[in-house]
């Protein structure tokens, strides 16, 4: 069956979806995604961004090359436009094998919601094969989507200064893509940062992890992995975080461990 998966967001909606998506395919399917997820879809047997589809430019500017892609597949299943009647209405008018699933999870952990919609088994985490770079560090990745995700960076200055170093600090620069940031990550021996996509990238590479929370519910959205992961608050002391990832450093991760969606 030729399959193709079209799966908008951002990089840590695209890691809490990874169960499902590998449950759904096949060894002819093709994946839509955001350009920087490319690099993560290793299932797929070929994977391109969006934006090179036409797909987002469908509705007023539809491409002869799109078309002929859309109607190619024996099944599309979407999370892209799922709340918009119009491109339903039109991608099912080009093919009528399209299954829609809403984007956004709703009443339960991210992973657990995107595997339910598809029947795949609940309770898998997402898990990125990779390489390891040489490690042994802690890795801490200050950095957020927006700012009430954001605990002051000068927090986590303090907590570097209360850990057994090597501490090292993901930067953007520094990497060419996912692919080359997910194998540092996977060298470290410990990730703190922010309820961010590099948080669930972390996880999913199996480094143990602490991810603090300040907006967003960690019931829905925590990273989840074969490794430790420890939720902190912004409420809490740079000396209770650094006692949390010392935890994780020893093996105890005490009641705020969360092993599996």
């Amino acid at each position: 069956m030729r399959r193709l998966l079209i799966r908008p967001g951002a990089i840590g909606d695209f890691i809490v979806s990874l169960p499902a998506l590998k449950h759904l395919a096949t060894p002819d399917t093709e994946l839509w995604c955001a350009r920087s997820n490319v690099p993560l879809a290793y299932f797929a047997r070929r994977v391109r961004a969006i934006p090179d589809t036409g797909l987002d430019r469908i509705e007023y500017q539809p491409e002869a090359a799109l078309l002929e892609a859309l109607r190619g597949f024996d099944h599309i299943v979407s999370w892209y436009g799922a709340a918009r009647p119009e491109f339903r209405a039109l991608l099912e008018s080009i093919n009528p094998n399209v299954t829609f699933h809403a984007a956004l999870p709703s009443g339960m952990h991210a992973t657990r919601y995107y595997a339910r919609q598809v029947g795949a088994p609940e309770g898998i985490a997402p898990c990125l094969p990779v390489p390891r770079y040489p490690g042994g560090f802690i890795a801490i990745h200050p950095g957020a989507s927006s700012p009430v995700k954001t605990w002051p960076r000068r927090s986590f200055e303090a907590v570097a200064t209360l850990l057994p170093g090597p501490v090292e600090w993901c930067q953007e620069p520094r990497f060419s893509g996912l692919d080359d940031l997910a194998q540092w990550l996977a060298g470290a021996r410990l990730y703190i940062g922010n309820d961010s996509g590099i948080g669930h990238l972390a996880a999913a590479v199996g480094t143990p992890a602490l991810v603090l929370f300040g907006s967003t519910d960690p019931g829905v959205w925590r990273p989840t992995g074969s490794a430790a992961v420890a939720i902190g608050r912004f409420d809490q002391t740079p000396e209770e975080v650094a006692g949390l990832a010392l935890g994780l450093l020893s093996g105890s991760n005490g009641t705020s461990a969360t092993p599996g969606p």
